[in-house]
């Protein structure tokens, strides 16, 4: 009866944990595009949580990059579609695509500690 309860508890807290998005199981693709190469781009929109965590996370460590809302600009919907955009944000670092924010890999193409 404990070995099942305590089966039980890991599952729970797996559960809890996968829920809350601090552990996946999706390995992070990085892919390559000619686009962008020697700059930091954000595709975001204005109502998009992850876009902000982008923004405050390029602003916490004095990243210099470009927006484009790809909710007001045809120009930056075409663009994102031509990269293969799967969500937002889409961030691109030096020719680098990333669907999704995810300051780990972020940190790693921007060589930040």
């Amino acid at each position: 009866m404990i070995k099942i309860r305590n089966l039980f508890i890991v599952i729970f807290v797996a559960g809890i944990v996968f829920a809350m998005g601090k552990f996946s199981l999706k390995p992070v693709e990085v892919r390559s595009t000619n686009m962008h190469n020697n700059e930091v781009v954000l595709y975001a929109t204005d109502w998009c949580g992850y876009c902000r965590k982008a923004r405050d996370f390029f602003k916490e460590n004095n990243i210099t990059y470009t927006e484009y809302d790809i909710e007001k600009s045809v120009e930056a919907k075409n663009n994102y579609d031509q990269l293969k955009g799967r969500g937002i944000p889409l961030v691109v670092i030096n020719g680098k695509v990333i669907d999704g924010y995810n300051p780990g890999v972020m940190k790693k193409l921007l060589a930040i500690k």
